[in-house]
């Protein structure tokens, strides 16, 4: 069984309007919004093998912060090719990892992870900042994750009581 939890980076600031995209850091909310999520992972006893993130700014700063909440000690993998990538890229790199790692991390940008959830589990909400969804795929390899053996099992966001 392999298991993905896709997570949206923590809310951005746009404060700095010189600032490209790409180097947008967290404002207070996200700053704040991050541990929390990271707190409810390591509660429920989710720990990933392998953590993949957007290089992007305020993605790398989401993954880190969640890794350091839920004591992750392995190294996060940070890809620029997450900032833009379309589903057919996150899927096909979902598709190569590695069939040591069990469970990924993968941190990134909507409206991309809008459409890999809604690929494989048809959400088809919009995914708050700092959402999680947890999607659990009945196969032994990744390269054979795909909607027909995915199942959703967890979804939390910040301002979901619980």
């Amino acid at each position: 069984m392999k298991t993905l939890y896709i997570i949206r980076h923590a809310k951005s600031s746009w404060s700095d309007i010189s600032l490209d995209d790409f180097e947008r850091p967290l404002n207070k909310r996200g700053k704040n919004d991050a541990p929390v999520m990271g707190a409810r992972l390591k509660q429920k006893n989710i720990m990933p093998d392998i953590i993949f993130s957007s290089s992007a700014k305020r993605a790398k700063m989401t993954a880190k912060i969640i890794a350091n909440e839920i004591d992750y000690k392995k190294k996060i993998i940070f890809k620029k090719r997450i900032y833009e990538a379309d589903i057919n890229a996150l899927h096909n790199m979902l598709k190569n990892i590695d069939d040591k790692y069990n469970i990924a991390f993968l941190i990134g940008h909507n409206p991309e992870l809008n459409e890999l959830a809604e690929f494989y589990v048809d959400y088809d909400d919009n995914l708050p900042t700092c959402a999680i969804i947890g999607i659990e795929f009945l196969c032994e390899h990744w390269k054979n994750v795909k909607p027909q053996n995915a199942n959703l099992i967890l979804f939390d966001y910040p301002k979901k009581s619980h």
